[in-house]
């Protein structure tokens, strides 16, 4: 496995976690059976890059051909209820996990779609489709307002990162430090949000 292949596939590997992380614990807050927390803890994980993918025409999907997606949300699944309280002890333990998937996910989901030859605009859109898919499909199923619709810096956050690896593959700069970049701008400013309450702007009823 080469050093680009083995960057990628643990940027994509983590992302997962991540985001299996953040359903589990969502889903252990509502108080769903096990089936339930692994069922959402593998939505969240893998809903956004099974959208990509399709798009892609990268079939199956990796989320549905590959076992370790599913390990993967089995594990989280576990650890959400062993170590559920202290998940908790966290400041907003989902929206962090949720933080860390949005900012792998979006840097790998563009890089997916350019290596299978798709152009930049694809690939931002899709890096945004990899990063907030699963977490949309997460609070729709817990009966939640999606992230992505709220007044939150969120899908912007993912968009960042997205033109980040883009902009860097485009122009040949070095693959082993254009993903940490996009995830760490993307990371910083989905939790600065969250910590300082930063928002899109908004429109009063008065101005439509």
């Amino acid at each position: 496995m080469d050093e680009e292949l083995l960057l990628f596939t643990v940027l994509d590997m983590a992302g997962t976690f991540a985001f299996a992380i953040s359903g589990a614990v969502a889903a252990r807050q509502k108080n769903l059976d096990l089936f339930g927390i692994i069922a959402i803890a593998y939505m969240v994980a893998c809903g956004g890059g099974i959208l990509r993918d399709v798009c892609i025409g990268a079939i199956p999907p990796a989320g549905l051909a590959d076992w370790r997606y599913l390990t993967l949300a089995v594990i989280a699944a576990a650890l959400a209820m062993v170590a559920y309280p202290l998940l908790q002890r966290l400041d907003h333990p989902v929206q962090m996990f949720d933080a860390l998937g949005l900012s792998f996910f979006a840097v790998f989901g563009a890089h997916k779609a350019l290596l299978f030859g798709h152009n930049a605009q694809v690939a931002i859109v899709l890096g945004i489709v990899s990063a907030v898919g699963g977490g949309a499909m997460r609070d729709v199923l817990l009966n939640r307002t999606p992230l992505i619709l709220r007044k939150e810096i969120y899908a912007s956050a993912a968009l960042v990162a997205a033109v980040v690896q883009v902009s860097g593959e485009r122009t040949s700069l070095p693959i082993q430090w254009v993903p940490w970049v996009g995830i760490v701008l993307c990371f910083g400013l989905r939790y600065l949000a969250m910590r300082y309450h930063w928002n899109l702007p908004r429109f009063s009823r008065s101005e439509r």
